[in-house]
């Protein structure tokens, strides 16, 4: 059998526990449940960072966040250094990108002009589009679209608005104002199918596809919102939780107001339909994805490959977004379809965003990343071991000299200040799923802490140099 075909689609934001197959009653997400079915889904799987840069940084080098250094914003001359795309694309690969990748920051400007940046980092062949906030400012493939059918003052005018006016309350904020088939992630859905159509048979492809929702705004088409009956969501965690809040959330609870303080219970449900709604959307693109590799008899040679850079608060712990250890925003979707389409179905195994690095470079027999902590899960994926490779996994979020390392293991959360390394966040998890207990002060959990600091933190954080924080 030739190489297989991978296809690797990364959604934005998006919460591992938002799909069917994960457990949630109410979401629509028919195409990736089918996957799952047919594959294995890691339940807990970490990323590096809940900010979008610094992950997908790491989705790309296999390097930790203090390794590589985007503590927020893109460092374009991390495209020199290491990248498992790159080692793909020496394997034999016809490489591939489509969507956003937010590996440059955008500004004024078209995405083509960074077409040889996207070759640096491996990629024979960029089709980029920005997320939808970014277009405002910054032209690509699909703003092109939009002014040939002129569309684009329509859809800027609604991002104006979203983002520079009066903006709506969260959920307040209307579907888009454009047909379905110009949304952002329909079309970067066809630039998948369309780069697909376009691959030779006989080469063997490995393809990203970067969508930009589930992010914010909230702007499914009015069809999608249909979806979804706002009383029969379920509500946000609001529970008032015991203990110390760590310095990050309070940092986000007063610089970034979310107005959550004035949502009711109507209001909180309406909000999470129109997440819902589309997380569906993206749903029926991957869908759209899976029907053209089976048109052009693919699929039993192609992987699928399925997760976010991170995940999403939805007003659980009374936050939005990011930028918080809580799970509902560093656990993402991790979910594996063989070509054979004979997968483990749900482990409990312990996983992160370096460990997709590392199973990609297995599944293409591509040299392995010369420095990486990652760990190939392939072995749990042909079902010869149900075991982690690993046993914790770490976190990094902040900005210099104010950043924060999260450690976790199947039974524990700890969140520490990682120049001094004092402990700020300590939850049991499996007594307190929902993290409302903030154990830190509790003297019967020092011991269990300072272990975890000294003999598992400690050496993940071995290359951090604080010595100019």
């Amino acid at each position: 059998m030739s190489k297989p075909n991978i296809v690797f689609i990364f959604s934005d934001q998006q919460r591992a526990d938002t799909m069917g197959y994960a457990g949630d009653p109410v979401a629509i997400t028919p195409h990736l449940d089918q996957l799952a079915a047919q594959g294995t889904v890691f339940r807990h799987c970490c990323t590096s960072s809940p900010v979008c840069m610094p992950a997908r940084a790491s989705m790309m080098t296999g390097h930790p966040v203090h390794q590589h250094g985007v503590w927020a914003f893109a460092n374009p001359e991390l495209r020199h250094g290491q990248s498992h795309v790159r080692n793909i694309r020496d394997a034999g690969y016809r490489t591939g990108v489509v969507g956003k990748t937010h590996l440059w920051r955008h500004g004024e400007g078209h995405a083509s002009a960074h077409i040889e940046e996207m070759r640096d980092w491996g990629f024979v062949d960029a089709r980029e589009t920005t997320g939808p906030s970014e277009s405002l400012v910054t032209d690509s493939l699909y703003t092109d679209h939009l002014r040939d059918k002129g569309l684009l003052e329509k859809h800027r005018q609604y991002f104006d608005m979203y983002l520079r006016g009066e903006r709506p309350f969260p959920w307040e904020l209307p579907p888009t104002k454009l047909p379905t088939e110009d949304h952002l992630d329909v079309f970067i859905g066809g630039l998948a199918e369309q780069w697909i159509e376009d691959c030779q048979a006989d080469e063997p492809f490995y393809l990203q596809v970067n969508f930009g929702g589930p992010h914010d705004p909230w702007d499914a088409p009015p069809e999608y919102r249909a979806r979804y009956n706002p009383d029969e969501m379920p509500l946000s965690l609001r529970e008032a939780g015991t203990g110390p809040k760590s310095p990050h959330v309070e940092l986000l609870l007063k610089y970034a107001p979310n107005k959550l303080d004035q949502m009711g219970t109507a209001q909180n449900q309406l909000m999470k339909a129109n997440y819902y709604s589309k997380v569906t959307l993206i749903d029926d693109c991957i869908g759209g994805i899976v029907r053209k590799l089976e048109e052009r008899n693919l699929l039993n040679n192609t992987w699928i490959v399925f997760s976010s850079d991170h995940g999403e608060m939805l007003g659980d712990h009374g936050l939005l977004a990011k930028k918080v250890f809580y799970d509902a925003a560093v656990n993402v979707p991790c979910l594996f379809r063989a070509p054979h389409g004979q997968g483990q179905g749900i482990t409990p195994a312990l996983t992160c965003h370096l460990d997709i690095v590392a199973t990609l470079i297995d599944i293409s027999g591509a040299a392995p990343l010369e420095d990486t902590d990652g760990q190939s899960v392939m072995p749990i994926l042909t079902g010869e071991s149900n075991r982690s490779p690993r046993t914790a996994v770490l976190s990094e979020l902040g900005l210099p000299p104010s950043a924060f390392a999260m450690l976790r293991t199947a039974d524990h959360k700890l969140s520490v200040d990682a120049k001094t390394r004092q402990p700020i966040e300590f939850y049991h998890l499996s007594e307190d799923p929902n993290e409302l207990h903030n154990l830190i002060n509790e003297p019967g959990y020092r011991a269990a802490q300072e272990q975890l600091v000294s003999e598992v933190l400690e050496p993940m954080l071995s290359g951090l140099d604080t010595s100019d924080w």
